[in-house]
């Protein structure tokens, strides 16, 4: 029995981000303590083998040196253009060749979803082409969070498929592993007690849509229950704010 238990823990971990987004003003904490929360954060996904820490830019550099220091093989990834999505693509670019910079392994972009709404398909997509390519150029992993509390289903299948096809388009298959589909940025504001981040349905509909692309569900999974059919639809990631308590461990009330 006990060897089975760690074998079904070790998969679920792998497939978690564990994230901390907030500003200190956000969180109503100081500078020091918010940063105290990231390592925290950071020192709880060396201890449960978790595949990422998901940080605001500025913890980069610090956090990945701390890493290294552990000797540590859990990853970065940051947020770029968080959590509107409405930053210019040079402030986009200009914040994520500073990341790299600093260390990070993975870059989680906001895409310009209130854009994609309004019909400028161009701006999306240039966007898309070059904001991966930067990455991809010095070997990270890049995530586009579509934020899907804000789209329609139609809207959903519509941006992740034109997300696929600019991926085909421009970059190698070899290069598709490393481009994600992200759900959500769990800051959007929904009405009516609508759910902001990912839902199975929305999920579903990104998988259907997203080709050879892996998808990431970031925020709305709660238990390992949920952790497992997402898992088990085919996710390829999970973005939480308790990755403990999708092992079984902790709770996850009023977590990303």
């Amino acid at each position: 029995m006990y060897p089975f238990f760690i074998f079904v823990i070790m998969e679920i971990n792998q497939y978690l981000d564990s994230t901390y987004l907030k500003t200190p003003e956000q969180s109503g904490l100081t500078e020091e303590q918010t940063f105290e929360k990231v390592r925290e954060l950071t020192d709880e996904a060396i201890a449960y083998h978790f595949k990422e820490v998901m940080i605001r830019p500025n913890y980069v550099k610090l956090i990945k040196d701390y890493l290294l220091s552990k000797n540590s093989d859990v990853l970065v990834g940051t947020v770029i253009g968080f959590h509107e999505g409405t930053y210019s693509l040079e402030d986009k670019l200009k914040e994520a060749n500073q990341a790299v910079l600093d260390g990070v392994d993975e870059l989680d972009y906001v895409i310009n979803y209130e854009a994609f709404k309004a019909g400028d398909l161009d701006l999306v997509k240039k966007e898309f082409v070059e904001g991966t390519k930067l990455g991809l150029d010095f070997g990270k992993t890049v995530k586009w969070i579509i934020e899907i509390a804000a789209l329609s289903d139609a809207q959903i299948a519509d941006l992740t498929s034109n997300i696929w096809n600019w991926a085909q388009e421009n970059f190698e298959e070899k290069d598709f592993s490393r481009i994600f589909v992200k759900s959500s940025t769990g800051f959007y504001v929904t009405e009516g007690g609508k759910p902001n981040g990912a839902t199975f349905e929305g999920v579903k509909i990104m998988l259907d849509n997203a080709g050879k692309l892996p998808v990431k569900a970031a925020g709305g999974v709660k238990t390992p229950a949920d952790a497992e059919k997402m898992i088990a639809m085919g996710i390829q990631r999970i973005g939480t704010s308790a990755a403990k308590a999708l092992l079984g461990e902790g709770k996850s009330e009023g977590a990303y």
